[in-house]
């Protein structure tokens, strides 16, 4: 069984402007996502700026998470690191958090070969009990977990169970459902196809969009789990500019952006990130008031 399907949220992680985590307006946020239908909350992942969280922070970050959730919906705990060893440690410190599941991103820079990835995702493995759902995106980590990689993982270590596919290829999301028969879970890292890839199997998408349209982004999704392909396409294609947009700097910069605009007021990014571009930004304002979202 998978550990949800529909839209989960990769949720930021809001900040005060002296740098500390603002736990006031994490809660205020993850009661607007599960508000809007959101199917899953997704704690300190790429978009919650994980890579500048301490240790300290980031097990804090997923523990208060877990705990205003309550049960209502999945908590899956972003817990990758290019270490194993710290992998290791996150992992199970966020099961022991309470945490429902986990999604472990590929170790960046080392660039290890696919037997280095099978060892390191069976060594997180072997130390938790909950589900986990791993992380492919070459274009941020610089190795990509192949097709076949992700098929002896699934079919021999009992809790790795899905994959959230951002590699952008949809033909690569045909060829691991392919391969595994639609058992491996496969969620859309990608905003703008999530439509297209759940049209061949996927269960969901992993979602920045939901940081700013919850109910939006949930309704789109549900709408493919109910197969209506017309309603799901004609949001996918309503949305398709706004999601560029969010994506025209890097990730999550253009997103905090588009809260502070809204007035959700989720404070700055930690360096090395910096603010957006003032023409980036005027085209992220343009893009969100196209679509309704009000801006101030």
């Amino acid at each position: 069984m998978a550990i949800f399907e529909g839209a989960g949220v990769a949720l930021v992680t809001p900040m005060r402007e002296d740098g500390t985590v603002n736990y006031d307006k994490l809660e205020e946020i993850l009661e607007m996502q599960i508000e809007g239908g959101t199917d899953a909350i997704i704690s300190c992942g790429t978009t919650g700026e994980a890579s500048t969280l301490s240790e300290k922070e980031h097990i804090e970050c997923v523990r208060f998470t877990c705990e205003k959730v309550a049960g209502r919906i999945p908590v899956i705990a972003g817990t990758g690191s290019n270490s194993t060893h710290t992998a290791v440690q996150l992992s199970k410190e966020a099961a022991e958090a309470g945490a429902d599941g986990l999604l472990l991103v590929t170790p960046y820079y080392n660039k290890s070969t696919q037997g280095g990835l099978k060892a390191h995702f069976c060594s997180v493995a072997d130390e938790v009990d909950i589900p986990i759902i791993l992380y492919n995106i070459p274009g941020r980590t610089g190795v990509k977990i192949e097709a076949a990689t992700l098929l002896e993982l699934w079919k021999n270590v009992p809790n790795i169970v899905g994959v959230k596919d951002a590699t952008g290829d949809v033909a690569e999301t045909v060829k691991v459902l392919s391969l595994s028969d639609g058992g491996i879970d496969v969620y859309s890292g990608n905003d703008d196809i999530t439509v297209p890839m759940m049209s061949v199997g996927s269960k969901g998408v992993i979602s920045v969009l939901s940081n700013i349209l919850p109910k939006e982004t949930h309704d789109m999704v549900q709408a493919c789990l109910d197969g209506d392909y017309a309603t799901a396409g004609k949001a996918q294609l309503t949305y398709y500019d706004l999601i560029q947009a969010l994506f025209c700097e890097v990730n999550p910069i253009p997103v905090k952006k588009a809260m502070n605009l809204m007035g959700l007021n989720v404070g700055p990014l930690r360096l090395p990130l910096t603010e957006m571009e003032e023409s980036h930004a005027a085209l992220l304002r343009s893009e969100m008031e196209k679509v309704g979202i009000k801006v101030q």
